[in-house]
C-alpha cells in the first residue's frame, strides 16, 4: 500500500479477575484485499457478557467491509442491529472502524470511543472531522465522528477503548482518571523520546502505564491499539533443500543475496549454504533449550537452526504468544522474536523430502515441512498482521 508499509498491533489487558476480555479487535488479513479493515469494539460491563457484544459488533462490521461497504455505511448497519440498554441511555457496544486503501486514504469512524490521536511524525496531526448523526431512530441524537486524510510515511494513528484514559479513576494520583488529553500527551512524550518506536513497543507502553494507573488491577478492560506507516522491515527465512539438487547453487545464491536479515533452518540446508558459498559452519556451545537442537554460527547469516522440530515449537510460541508473553535466548524463541521485528517476511522453502522424518510413528508437524510453515504463515498474517511471502521451490 502506498510506498510504506502499514504496521499494526494491539495489546489488550482484562479486567481485574476477569479470563475474557470485554473488548474485541479484528481486522482483514487476506492478500487479494486492496484495503484493510480495522475494528475495535468495547462492549457494555466486562467479561463475557460484554466480550459476546463486542464480538458481535467487530464481527459484524468486519463482515460488512468484505462486501465492499464503506465504513460510515458499515457503521450505520451495526447501528441498525446494535441494541440499546433498557433505559435507552446507552448502547450496547461502541466501536471503532479505521479503513486504509490501496494509496493511503485513511477513514476513521468512531462511535462513542475516545478519541483517535493521530501523529505526523512526533507532533499530533488535526485531520478533518465530521459528526455524522446516526440514521436508526433507536439512537436517535447519537453521533458518529468521522476523520479523514491521506497518510504518509511515519504517521501513526493510536487507539484504544476507555479503560485507556478512565484508568485511575478515584485513585490519590488521578481522582478523576487519566483523561482523554491525559493520554494523549503520554503517546506525544513517548514518541518525541523516540521517533522510530514501533507499534507494538508504543502499544505496550500505553497499555503498561494504564494498568500502573489502576494499581496493576484493571477497573475496565484495556486495548490499545497503534498503526505506524514506515518503511517496512523485511527478513527472509529458508528452510529445506530445493526439489531438484542440480539447483543447490542458484538456491544458495538467491539466499545470500537477500538484502535484509537471514534466518536457516534445517541442518541439510545449512550444509548446502556452506558448500555452496564456501562458508564455514561453527558450533555453537552455549544450549538455550536442552529440547531442541543448538544454533550454528555461518558468516553472512543471522540465525542457522535445525529444522523441523525447531520451527515446530515457533509455531507452538506464535499460537500461545499474548500480551505478557516473554522470550527468552532458545533457537526457536530466537526466532519468534525476528519474525515480529519485521514487517515482510520471506519463507523459502524447499520441498525435498527428508526421509529422516517420514517414520510412520511421527507425529504430522514432523512429517511434511511445508505443512508447519503453512501454520506459521497463518498465524503471523491473522494474528500478527505481517505480510508474508511464501515461495517452495
Amino acid at each position: 500500500m502506498g510506498n510504506f508499509h502499514i504496521e499494526i498491533d494491539i495489546q489488550q489487558r482484562s479486567h481485574h479477575g476477569e479470563t475474557v476480555c470485554g473488548d474485541v479487535f479484528c481486522s482483514n488479513n487476506e492478500v487479494q484485499d486492496k484495503r484493510k479493515i480495522i475494528v475495535m469494539s468495547d462492549g457494555m460491563g466486562h467479561g463475557v457478557k460484554a466480550n459476546v457484544l463486542a464480538a458481535m459488533t467487530s464481527r459484524m462490521a468486519l463482515h460488512y467491509s468484505k462486501l465492499g461497504v464503506s465504513p460510515l455505511d458499515i457503521a450505520h448497519n451495526v447501528m441498525k442491529v446494535l441494541p440499546k440498554t433498557s433505559d435507552d441511555k446507552d448502547s450496547y457496544a461502541t466501536f471503532v472502524i479505521i479503513e486504509i486503501d490501496s494509496d493511503g486514504k485513511v477513514v476513521i469512524v468512531n462511535y462513542e470511543s475516545p478519541p483517535i490521536v493521530v501523529m505526523r511524525g512526533d507532533t499530533e496531526f488535526e485531520t478533518r472531522i465530521v459528526q455524522q448523526e446516526v440514521v436508526p431512530l433507536k439512537h436517535a441524537g447519537a453521533s458518529l465522528t468521522v476523520q479523514e486524510f491521506r497518510a504518509r510515511k511515519e504517521d501513526r494513528i493510536v487507539f484504544y477503548s476507555d479503560g485507556v484514559p478512565q484508568s485511575g479513576l478515584g485513585s490519590t494520583r488521578l481522582p478523576m482518571g487519566w483523561s482523554d488529553e491525559g493520554s494523549k500527551n503520554f503517546v506525544l512524550r513517548q514518541i518525541n523520546r523516540s521517533p522510530s518506536m514501533s507499534a507494538n513497543k508504543l502499544a505496550r507502553k500505553i497499555l503498561n502505564q494504564a494498568t500502573l494507573n489502576d494499581g496493576y488491577m484493571p477497573k475496565d478492560d484495556i486495548t490499545c491499539g497503534v498503526v505506524y506507516f514506515r518503511q517496512p522491515r523485511e527478513i527472509l527465512l529458508v528452510t529445506g533443500p530445493p526439489f531438484y539438487k542440480a539447483r543447490d547453487r542458484e538456491f544458495a545464491l538467491r539466499v545470500q543475496n537477500f538484502d535484509g536479515p537471514k534466518i536457516i533452518c534445517g541442518g541439510t540446508t545449512s550444509e548446502i549454504m556452506s558448500r555452496e558459498l564456501d562458508v564455514e559452519i561453527k558450533a555453537e556451545t552455549h544450549l538455550a533449550d536442552p529440547a531442541l537442537p543448538p544454533q550454528w554460527n555461518m558468516d553472512g547469516f543471522d540465525l542457522v537452526t535445525e529444522g523441523i522440530l525447531t520451527i515446530g515449537t515457533v509455531e507452538e510460541i506464535l499460537e500461545n504468544y499474548e500480551t505478557d508473553t516473554r522470550l527468552h535466548d532458545s533457537p526457536a524463541e530466537e526466532i519468534v522474536k525476528q519474525l515480529l521485528l519485521h514487517d515482510v517476511i520471506h519463507f523459502v522453502v524447499g520441498t525435498r523430502i527428508n526421509w529422516a522424518h517420514q517414520a510412520p510413528d511421527q507425529p504430522m508437524e514432523l512429517e511434511i515441512r511445508k505443512f508447519v510453515i503453512k501454520r506459521v504463515v497463518r498465524l503471523l498474517r491473522s494474528k500478527f498482521f505481517k505480510e508474508v511471502k511464501v515461495d517452495f521451490v
